[in-house]
């Protein structure tokens, strides 16, 4: 299954703005998220149409199962 974490940030107009990291850690716990994410808020590191991030909302691991089938012809 691929794996995906999700950091979900407030941003300054409050709105939500998500980053998305592929392929997590497996042992990555809420206190390394938390520390990560704080330090992008603390930084400001990264901004948008609706302004910086201006704190931490919440954070997931998203599982998704894809099938691929081979239908190219040639």
């Amino acid at each position: 299954m691929a794996q995906v974490l999700e950091l979900q940030f407030v941003t300054a107009d409050g709105k939500t703005s998500t980053l998305t990291i592929d392929a997590p850690k497996p042992a990555i716990t809420a206190t390394d998220i938390q520390k990560v994410m704080q330090t992008i808020v603390t930084k400001n590191v990264f901004s948008g149409q609706a302004g910086a991030l201006a704190a931490i909302k919440g954070a997931r691991i998203v599982e998704r199962k894809v099938i691929e089938f081979d239908v190219a012809t040639e």
